[in-house]
């Protein structure tokens, strides 16, 4: 098996983490050993060093990934022939059977009252943690010391000597002034997608089997249906009957076992209408190029000479959805500049936000027009968090938190988009998530603050931003499976998937840790339209990308362990397309910054 200690430099790069080269050739000696090509033993080690805290990569790392990870996997043994590593994945075709099963039991289930279903999620009681009596004043800017129970600052972050530099440019950024107009300008914010606003009564945890099983069948017909136009197939074949002749299929790719796609593992999973749910087995072999992964709708054409194996031959690309037409109610605007910012806020040392503290002196002195800041605001995975060791309520802590970006900018004029993140201690963690609710938001603020769910797809001005804080590029970049003649970008092949495949989450099954709302998913988590900037926040490195027509941006989060992070600023201007050019981005420069 040959592997390149260069590929896997590559591969580490877009993890923005560092390798020395005794550490490559080990690196390398584990691929070979262990019969892993170089992208998937990066993410394995990755997802280990995620999983286990480990922020350097040192001889001692990698002893442990070998021991706890690699050496494991092969003492397993595979359950019905599969992979190890279970994860139970409901199928198309075991939902339709167990609807009749299940329709009894359904039927007699009666759902918690409404009184039972609420429950305050708050920070556990003494001795736990300990609680005190809040004496903070709305009026006044809080000190850091507030916020931890100790008021040390974390020594490299106040260390660092790279403040304010501009790690990567997109777009004409010469001339440009990154200084908005604060509240001077006409700005209109609006939220597209649902009929409603997504609120944060909605029930959680009560879904049944049956609706999943129409959501995701919904999505592989809207979808086939919208491919079947766009290249004139005259009809889709079912997948279980054979055929002699070459037949186009729709169906959902999924993964014959409980564990990781690779291209010996795919199945298609046909829609309901035509296939009623069947599964059948992929040859990938025919195939030049491909990019799966497990829950993507695909129309594939190829061999079904038995019916019990399919010879894929070609497979048709997404169709993306229009961009939006801005109208007269969307007001008209020369310029705006957009500040975009990811939690966490604190160094994983400390909870001082003084992160925090420099971003809001960054928008005072800027004046941005709009700041778009993503969660998590008190992070969920903060070592004090975990153990318990804050003094106040996490909820409390989360309020003066807000409290202190709100009044720290008012003096900028601002306007403040605040998204949450299922890493928000305070919040439960299910997918999509209602906006933040702040019964303390003063009157005079109530105009330029405004709270989104998330994901979101937010109109500033027309020009539509969407907008995700859960790290969508990690966990489709740990399942998706690819094969290129050239040199392929896996970032862009995943931000292209995203687009085409309409939806802020097309994985399915999803991560482990994310619990999400099928029925609500359905509603507030698809794209309405494509955005013409896309916020992806994500661990990996930051980016900006055109996509077909779209500026995609990952301005990276504010603090990365103990050290400075960065920011995202973005210069809006709509552009008139010269006869022949077609559409023009109104994002017309974008700067990653750090902090």
């Amino acid at each position: 098996m040959s592997v390149s200690a260069q590929r896997l430099l590559e591969e580490l790069q877009i993890f923005d983490v560092d390798c020395e080269e005794a550490l490559t050739e080990k690196l390398v000696e584990l691929c070979i050993l262990y019969g892993q090509n170089e992208e998937g033993m990066v993410a394995e080690l990755i997802a280990f060093c995620t999983r286990t805290g480990k922020v350097c990569l040192t001889s001692e790392t990698l002893n442990s990934f070998e021991h706890e990870c690699l050496s494991k996997k092969l003492s397993r043994v595979p359950r019905d022939g599969g992979h190890a590593g279970a994860r139970d994945i409901v199928s198309i075709q075991e939902l339709i059977e167990v609807e009749e099963e299940e329709e009894s039991l359904l039927n007699s289930y009666t759902t918690p009252s409404k009184g039972s279903q609420k429950r305050a999620i708050t920070t556990p009681e003494t001795p736990l943690t300990k609680r005190t009596v809040s004496t903070w004043s709305p009026h006044q800017l809080l000190s850091p010391s507030s916020f931890s129970p100790s008021a040390t600052p974390s020594q490299k972050y106040n260390s660092r000597n790279n403040r304010g530099e501009v790690v990567t440019s997109f777009g004409s950024t010469q001339g440009v002034s990154w200084s908005g107009r604060g509240g001077a300008g006409n700005i209109s914010l609006k939220v597209l997608g649902g009929p409603e606003s997504l609120t944060g009564s909605y029930k959680s945890m009560f879904q049944k089997l049956p609706d999943i099983r129409d959501v995701l069948t919904c999505k592989i017909e809207e979808l086939g249906s919208e491919l079947k136009e766009h290249y004139k197939i005259e009809a889709f074949t079912p997948v279980l009957v054979p055929a002699q002749e070459p037949v186009t299929l729709l169906g959902q790719i999924g993964c014959d076992t409980n564990g990781k796609l690779n291209s010996k593992s795919v199945i298609l999973e046909g829609d309901r209408e035509h296939s009623s749910g069947a599964q059948i087995p992929v040859n990938l072999s025919e195939l030049k190029e491909y990019s799966l992964f497990p829950g993507q709708v695909v129309v594939m054409e190829g061999i079904n000479t038995t019916g019990r194996r399919f010879i894929a031959t070609k497979v048709y690309e997404g169709v993306p959805l229009p961009f939006y037409q801005p109208t007269k109610e969307d007001g008209d605007f020369e310029q705006h500049v957009v500040l975009v910012a990811c939690g966490p806020y604190t160094t994983s040392d400390s909870i001082t936000y003084d992160p925090l503290l420099d971003l809001i002196a960054t928008i005072n002195r800027d004046q941005p027009d709009v700041c778009i800041l993503f969660g998590p605001f008190l992070d969920a995975k903060h070592e004090q968090v975990e153990n318990c060791l804050l003094t106040s309520p996490f909820e409390d802590i989360f309020k003066q938190c807000l409290r202190t970006i709100i009044e720290g900018t008012r003096s900028s004029g601002s306007h403040l988009v605040f998204v949450p993140s299922v890493r928000d201690v305070h919040r439960e963690p299910v997918y999509p998530q209602p906006p933040f609710s702040y019964s303390d938001l003063p009157r005079d603020d109530r105009k330029r603050v405004q709270f989104v769910s998330e994901p979101c797809s937010l109109s500033v001005n027309g020009v539509i931003f969407g907008l995700t804080s859960t790290d969508l590029l990690f966990h489709m970049g740990a399942e998706e499976i690819s094969s290129a003649s050239g040199t392929s970008d896996r970032l862009s092949r995943i931000l292209k998937h995203i687009l085409t495949q309409r939806s802020y989450y097309p994985l399915y099954p999803p991560q482990e840790d994310m619990a999400i709302d099928y029925e609500n998913f359905y509603t507030y988590a698809q794209l309405p339209v494509t955005p013409d900037v896309f916020i992806i926040p994500s661990e990996l490195k930051y980016f900006v990308k055109d996509v077909l027509g779209c500026v995609c941006v990952n301005p990276g989060r504010l603090t990365k362990g103990q050290v400075g992070g960065t920011f995202g600023r973005l210069f809006l201007r709509r552009q008139q397309a010269a006869g022949g050019e077609g559409r023009r981005s109104p994002c017309a420069a974008v700067q990653v910054v750090r902090i």
